[in-house]
């Protein structure tokens, strides 16, 4: 039950728990930059947005959702350059756990963890629901509904398929995911060139004048058009696996964040172009994309963006999973979660512990969701799961600068650039309690505040039952 750092007097780096415990070790070394951002690109899945996230930020912002977007992508590039910070000077598997227990302490590194567990966790399930949503949009489409399986069958199938991927070997996942994800992208961006196209005009009086646009209503759609981010760092999770991880990690997190919100803008403002700005075509619809292409007199294309939209539903849990279980390798090797989930397979050398559990995890809360409407269950997983993301862009924020001015290399770009990411993911937490949402949205952010609370407790039941550990683990993050 005791951490290395127990017998073992002299201080270590704080890395080298990633590779202790019976020699097991993730596989060094093994990931390419392409295989590294694949990781990031897959979790953003940036083909879900047009295919589904799109409605519910359309639907409160109306014609302001591209502005939504676009105050998302300047906060998130902010944070971005906050992350190059902390992963040019560590390869942490499980990176956020680490990166902040090692400026603000164990709590606050722990409650990093938890909330990011969960931030992956629930952005997976979100996007297995949306496979269904997809493939049933599809049969449809095609006039196979008989033949659609039910959806606790389809979800097991899924699942156990994502689960053979990522128990297996991680260059696999990375390399699948990134050619989906591609795939499923060119798709997307030929058939809104189509639609530009056959409308004549690029310009849209109605959403460039900023003085008409609902501005309140645009910063309350700021939480889901950050879910539409959310992944962009997983690619720092695999940073034992990378090569040259100092230098590709910041350029996967940067290019990551930066490429998809440059297309999360375009096409909110093209979608909304080519319905003429009757934005109630989109906002709230399951299928915003077909529906885009119908009213352009595309209707052939729905079948397509259906089929390419499950294929990113695919590649973004998969994604998800690996990302959740470095963060569970790495926090079971500290024991603030079980210690079988710092487990490495003797074979494939994956987290299959933590790859099993989140697997199982995920298909239970997605089988309790069927009983909501598929497109209500997306949206409380989504939302729930970006305030664990929201709440840890924060921290990084405010941790960057701290390891620079420990560091005696802190300069104003960088303390600028932490004080720009507080603010605006701080702007972002607080835009999405103040400015009340529906009910049950209204309900989630004092979820999660009570997730974190247990959190909290269970920092405290280790602290009482597991003194030795918790001082490993300080000695550690002090090292």
């Amino acid at each position: 039950m005791l951490l290395d750092s127990q017998t073992d007097t002299q201080p270590r780096p704080s890395n080298a728990s990633n590779d202790s415990n019976s020699g097991e070790r993730l596989r060094g070394n093994s990931l390419s930059f392409v295989e590294t951002i694949g990781q990031s690109i897959a979790n953003i899945a940036p083909t879900l947005t047009p295919a589904l996230n799109i409605s519910v930020v359309v639907a409160i912002a109306g014609l302001g959702a591209w502005l939504s977007y676009l105050i998302a992508t300047i906060g998130l590039i902010f944070v971005a350059a906050n992350i190059g910070v902390l992963a040019r000077r560590n390869t942490l598997a499980g990176s956020y756990f680490l990166y902040i227990g090692r400026s603000l302490g164990a709590l606050p590194g722990m409650l990093a963890g938890w909330s990011m567990v969960s931030a992956y966790l629930f952005t997976g399930i979100a996007a297995s629901i949306s496979a269904y949503i997809f493939l049933t949009d599809l049969f449809h489409v095609l006039g196979l509904e008989r033949w659609l399986p039910a959806y606790a069958i389809f979800e097991l199938g899924f699942i156990c398929l994502i689960w053979t991927c990522a128990y297996r070997d991680v260059r696999l996942s990375s390399r699948l995911g990134l050619a989906l994800e591609a795939l499923s992208l060119t798709v997307i961006v030929v058939i809104t060139a189509i639609v530009v196209i056959k409308r004549g005009s690029i310009l849209d009086s109605n959403q460039l004048q900023l003085q008409h646009l609902p501005m309140g209503r645009v910063t309350s759609a700021l939480t889901l058009a950050v879910f539409s981010f959310v992944g962009f760092e997983s690619s720092t999770t695999l940073a034992r696996e990378a090569r040259n991880p100092l230098r590709s990690i910041p350029r996967a997190v940067i290019l990551s964040a930066t490429i998809s919100g440059v297309f999360f803008v375009a096409t909110a403002y093209c979608m909304i172009l080519a319905v003429d700005d009757r934005a109630s075509l989109i906002g709230g619809s399951t299928s915003p994309f077909a529906a885009v292409t119908r009213y352009a007199g595309l209707s052939w294309a729905a079948a397509v963006v259906y089929c390419s939209a499950s294929i990113s539903s695919f590649a973004c849990t998969l994604a998800c999973v690996n990302a959740v279980a470095r963060m569970l390798f790495s926090m079971g090797r500290y024991q603030f979660v079980h210690r079988s989930m710092g487990k490495v397979h003797h074979r494939y050398q994956s987290p299959h512990v933590a790859v099993s559990a989140a697997c199982v995890f995920s298909l239970t809360i997605v089988l309790i969701a069927a009983r909501a409407a598929p497109l209500d269950a997306f949206g409380y997983a989504a939302t729930f799961g970006t305030f664990g993301f929201l709440t840890v862009y924060l921290l990084t924020c405010i941790v960057a600068p701290l390891e620079l001015f420990r560091a005696h290399e802190l300069s104003p770009r960088g303390l600028a650039t932490g004080i720009v990411g507080v603010v605006l993911m701080a702007f972002v937490l607080t835009a999405s309690v103040v400015t009340v949402p529906p009910y049950p949205y209204s309900l989630l952010p004092y979820i999660f505040i009570a997730y974190l609370a247990l959190g909290g407790i269970w920092y405290g039941a280790i602290s009482v039952n597991f003194p030795d550990a918790l001082k490993g683990i300080h000695e550690d993050l002090e090292a």
